[in-house]
This record gives C-alpha cells, structure tokens and sequence, in this order.
C-alpha cells in the first residue's frame, strides 16, 4: 500500500488530521489496479473506505459520550434498557440485540453497576441467568446522552438525507449476506 494510504491508520484520533492532497484510499485502489488486482481494487476500496468511516464516526461519538463518562457500547445498553418496557431485560437478550458476546455484556453492565446507571439481579426463573435494570440516573444520563449525539452526531452526519438512506440501506445489504439478520 502506498505510503499515504497507510496514514489513515496510524494518525491518532486525538490529533487534528492533516489534510493530504489526494484521497488515500483512491491512491491504493489506483495501486491494487496497477499490481493486477482490478477485480479486488473496488472490494478493497469499500472496505477501507468502511473502516475509515467507522473510525471517524466513532471518534464523534467518543468525544461526545466522554463527559457523560460511558462509552457507546454501555450507552446502547443504557438505550436498550430505556426501550424496554419493564426498563429491565436479561443479560443474554441484551447481548442477542446487540449482536455483542455475552462476556461484552457483563462488562458493559458490570460498569454501569458501579456507576450506579443499573443493577442486576438473579432471573427469578433462572438462577444462573441475570436480570439487568435501569436505574434513574441510568435513564436520565441516557436521555442527557442521547440528546447530545442528536445534536452533535445523528443530526449532522455530513451527508445528505438521501444518501444516508443508501448508504443505510447498501449496508444492510452487506449485513443481511453475511447473516446479521
């Protein structure tokens, strides 16, 4: 891979990026192109092109989520629990909705426990499994966060309405053929 492509990975987050006069990931595909591997250069392209999306987005996130003190895979615990109806689910349902290992859970929840967002407690049907409940201040910091991702995140993607929608839906493409649903 060209030198330039490779700054996309190991530029920190923290730092304000460089802006590079060619688009790093056009610059492999061209490269992919020219060692013979047209076939795979567009497949490579999206990939990349995927993975740098993620990092970027999830730095958004991160700054946002950071004075809330929870990361995003607690906070979509925390939004799990807030669309429950009983505001309570099992650990093993939380982590089939959020397609996470069941190890992932236990220590998002075991955070959210001890900052006092949750608590959990023996399924009164299984005593091996777990109940995982919100508390008040678990749904008043979800309602706080959420707030802010909309207005700093959700609500300003950089893309227009349309193609978040084909953007959305091409994903879910890619999602359902690998079998996420």
């Amino acid at each position: 891979m060209d030198v330039n492509a490779s700054l996309i990975y190991s530029r920190s987050m923290t730092e304000a990026p460089a802006r590079l006069a060619a688009d790093p990931i056009g610059v492999a595909r061209d490269q992919w192109v020219d060692r013979g591997w047209a076939d795979a250069a567009p497949g490579m392209a999206a990939v990349t092109s995927i993975m740098r999306a993620q990092q970027i987005v999830s730095a958004r996130v991160d700054a946002v989520l950071k004075p809330f003190g929870v990361t995003f895979a607690r906070y979509e615990v925390l939004m799990l629990l807030t669309f429950s109806r009983r505001g309570s689910l099992p650990m093993k349902l939380i982590a089939s909705r959020l397609q996470v290992h069941p190890t992932s859970v236990t220590n998002a929840v075991d955070r959210l426990v001890q900052a006092g967002l949750v608590t959990r407690t023996t399924h009164p049907d299984d005593r091996r499994a777990f109940i995982v409940a919100l508390t008040p201040e678990g749904r008043s910091l979800a309602q706080e966060a959420t707030a802010a991702l909309n207005e700093q995140v959700f609500g300003r993607p950089e893309l227009d309405r349309d193609d978040l929608e084909s953007l959305v839906s091409i994903i879910a493409r890619m999602r359902s053929a690998a079998g996420d649903f």
